[in-house]
């Protein structure tokens, strides 16, 4: 039986929380930043919960199925 290689780009872009959640990165904060305001930047620093919808594709990219 081969091993299980799991996706390298899903790899690096999500991450399993302790109780299994899986939380990304937020958008936004790569340029534009001088037009933003301190408190929105600060946000886009701090992990965002994966919308149910995508965690079922995301779980298979990561070979949790």
């Amino acid at each position: 039986m081969p091993k299980i290689k799991r996706q390298s780009a899903a790899k690096k872009r999500f991450k399993v929380t302790g109780t299994g959640k899986l939380t990304r990165r937020r958008a936004m904060k790569s340029h534009y930043l001088e037009k933003k305001s301190p408190k929105k930047k600060r946000s886009f620093s701090k992990d965002a919960p994966l919308h149910k919808s995508n965690v079922k594709s995301v779980k298979k990219l990561l070979g949790m199925n």
